[in-house]
């Protein structure tokens, strides 16, 4: 009864445990979507100061200073989506990934293995029966 009382306890305290790191990670997701807001917002404002400060130091009209801003903009995103491709998987990611498929492959030999010594153990015991019969 002991044992079966202490896996019960195990178990429970493993629930809470896990409630408790759902609500952790709950809020930590709340925290960055609202701190992703404040980002947001200080981009957006960055933007307006430098569209303004564009606008008045070059004496330029509303439209040439927001061109100007939206070709930065566009800049910086093809340099970034460019850097973006060229990433390629880690040293790290490649190594796991050869354990794993060399994993899959030992489990897929041990079953193969299993079920060749199944038949020769029943095989082994139907001579033991009949030797004693």
């Amino acid at each position: 009864m002991r044992p079966f009382r202490l896996a019960r306890i195990a178990a429970e305290a493993e629930g809470v445990r896990l409630r408790g790191m759902a609500t952790r990670i709950a809020m930590r997701i709340v925290l960055a979507v609202i701190a992703l807001f404040f980002v947001l917002g200080a981009v957006v404002f960055g933007h307006i100061a430098a569209w303004y400060e564009v606008r008045t130091a070059l004496g330029q009209s509303y439209l040439v200073t927001t061109g100007i801003l939206g070709g930065v903009d566009l800049l910086l995103a093809v340099i970034l989506g460019f850097l973006a491709t060229r990433s390629t998987p880690s040293r790290v990611e490649v190594e796991a990934l050869d354990v794993r498929r060399k994993a899959i492959e030992g489990i897929g030999s041990a079953f193969s293995l299993t079920q060749m010594v199944i038949p020769i153990l029943r095989l082994v015991s139907d001579m033991g029966r009949r030797k004693r019969a």
